[in-house]
């Protein structure tokens, strides 16, 4: 075998290695997080960056509205503490919505990486922190300094110690303040062991530079990308996707250009910023738009720097694809988790027959807490306090060749929260949690169901519900290719009374929480399904007979 074969050999097993690291990093996370939504969910990012900030590999663990961020949201620090200011033990932290992951919830903490006093790398990791202050997770507030707490660009640990003064602010500002620094704590663990990792790694194939290796990633990545790009058809196409909105609807327009080896999506004239906190911030937007790219331009493709590079977004500020500080963003995913659809919408007409239906899109965050300083003190009868989450997961556009899944969340990727965990954790008990027969859109290949939840409270006191998520309640899942929609969501009372789709919301003592998520749109003509399959739907109870 020729010295060229194995060099080839060995920077590929490298690079397997480098993936392992992140992998690993984003499994120390997963494994030593207080908050559920990210030990139990997944709602997390890891990576790492050679010393210029440029994203080389991440963990396949995460999802691409954190993973996407995080890969720009790393440069940004540099504007604050240039690379030759840090030190071996530096810790760095931000919620910076705008040069974040788009709002106050997600903390990316950075850790450099030296071999001795050279800066090989660094690592970044984010997750979901269960409060950060404020009104709550909740889209009443009207500007982002209601929201919560904001911390900017600042070192959380120096040469090895820990900043107490910013670790008490923050806990000082949250009603979970054992939670939050344990979420913290593990974010700054899992760099640290990907650091270690990393060293090893270097030490095992005597490098002193990750320089080669990372400029082979990219180079490989950004040129499959391009070449993925250039079977692609020329050309222009348009798509208007209808939401719920908060105060008025809101109808992402998409416009897709694929010219001269180049993918852009222009948002221009999509409906004006919200007053309300349902805004992605630009690169919030930017990640999920890229995703959506990717996912059916060049999925094999890996995700870094490299591969994102080949793809643009236009934006208009003052929009709610692009909001400007201090516009409100707590609850942007319901937004921007509904861009892949819009994209999506795009690219079917430039690749008919190859993209799957319209999906329930964004997660319905369910967001419920005691009724303390919401009701006369009389009525909570020394109820217990609490502030849970659990997620609520629609259905799967049908995919070309096959139905959609039933109850997965779609573009985040992230799991639900296991009931028992919610239950322990405070006096509600889900009463049912079941698929919802009929809620997938027909089609010769079937929409994802949805599911159907009901929750009460062990005791006899009323508590809240935060619907800042809620969509698709007006607007369903679209079918594609003649496919018909999904069905729509609903939020309701036991006693019947139907609750808005946004907003804090009361329920009563003895009474109970019912909602129906959206299900995914069918794809093709439901005539051509065939009937084995629709009587396998019947008896599985999917459909009604």
């Amino acid at each position: 075998m020729s010295n060229k074969a194995l060099d080839a050999i060995r920077t590929q097993v490298m690079w397997n290695r480098l993936i392992a690291v992140v992998e690993e990093q984003a499994q120390s996370l997963l494994r030593t997080a207080f908050g559920t939504i990210t030990r139990e969910a997944g709602d997390l990012s890891a990576g790492v960056y050679n010393p210029q900030g440029h994203m080389i590999a991440q963990a396949m663990t995460g999802t691409p509205g954190h993973v996407n961020t995080m890969a720009t949201a790393v440069g940004h620090f540099f504007k604050h503490y240039p690379q030759s200011t840090m030190k071996p033990g530096d810790v760095y932290v931000t919620n910076d919505p705008w040069e974040g992951t788009g709002h106050l919830f997600d903390y990316v903490m950075m850790t450099p990486v030296f071999i001795g006093k050279r800066l090989v790398a660094f690592f970044a990791s984010t997750c979901h922190l269960i409060d950060v202050g404020g009104i709550g997770f909740s889209a009443k507030a009207n500007s982002s300094y209601e929201e919560g707490l904001y911390v900017p660009h600042m070192m959380l640990r120096k040469a090895g110690v820990l900043n107490d003064d910013l670790l008490k602010v923050i806990l000082g500002n949250t009603r979970a303040p054992i939670e939050v620094k344990g979420d913290l704590l593990s974010l700054v663990s899992a760099n640290d062991t990907g650091a270690r990792r990393l060293v090893e790694m270097m030490a095992e194939f005597k490098l002193t530079s990750l320089d080669k290796l990372a400029n082979h990633i990219l180079t490989q990545s950004e040129n499959g990308a391009r070449e993925a790009i250039k079977t692609l058809p020329e050309g222009e196409w348009s798509y208007a996707l209808p939401l719920d909105g908060y105060e008025k609807p809101v109808t992402i327009k998409a416009k897709l250009q694929i010219k001269n080896g180049k993918v852009t999506v222009d948002y221009r004239g999509t409906t004006s910023v919200s007053i309300y906190g349902i805004n992605s911030p630009r690169t919030y937007t930017a990640a999920y738009t890229v995703f959506a790219l990717k996912a059916i331009i060049a999925p094999h493709v890996p995700n870094n720097i490299g591969s994102l590079s080949c793809f643009d977004i236009i934006t208009d500020p003052h929009t709610v694809v692009d909001p400007i500080r201090p516009s409100p963003v707590t609850s942007r995913h319901v937004t921007g988790q509904m861009l892949a659809d819009a994209v999506f919408g795009c690219l079917a007409q430039a690749l008919p027959g190859q993209v799957q239906a319209e999906s329930a899109g964004s997660i319905w965050m369910l967001m419920f807490t005691s009724a303390h300083g919401r009701v006369a003190q009389e009525q909570l009868k020394n109820a217990a306090e609490y502030n849970v989450l659990a997620i609520g997961l629609g259905g799967i556009g049908g995919r070309p060749g096959k139905d959609g899944l039933a109850c997965m969340a779609f573009p985040s990727g992230i799991g639900g929260i296991p009931v028992e965990i919610i239950e322990g954790q405070c006096p509600l008990w889900f009463k049912e949690k079941q698929f919802l027969p009929n809620s997938g859109g027909d089609g010769e290949w079937r929409g994802g169901l949805s599911q159907r939840i009901e929750v009460r409270n062990r005791e006899a006191t009323p508590f809240t519900i935060s619907a800042a998520t809620f969509d698709r309640i007006k607007n369903a899942a679209q079918g594609r290719e003649g496919g018909k929609p999904g069905a729509l969501g609903s939020a309701k009372l036991a006693s019947g009374a139907h609750l808005p789709d946004k907003g804090i919301h009361l329920v009563p003592a003895g009474d109970a929480l019912i909602i129906s998520l959206p299900g995914g749109g069918g794809w093709g003509n439901p005539a051509k399904r065939k009937e084995e399959m629709r009587a396998a739907d019947r008896k599985a109870g999917v459909v009604s007979s």
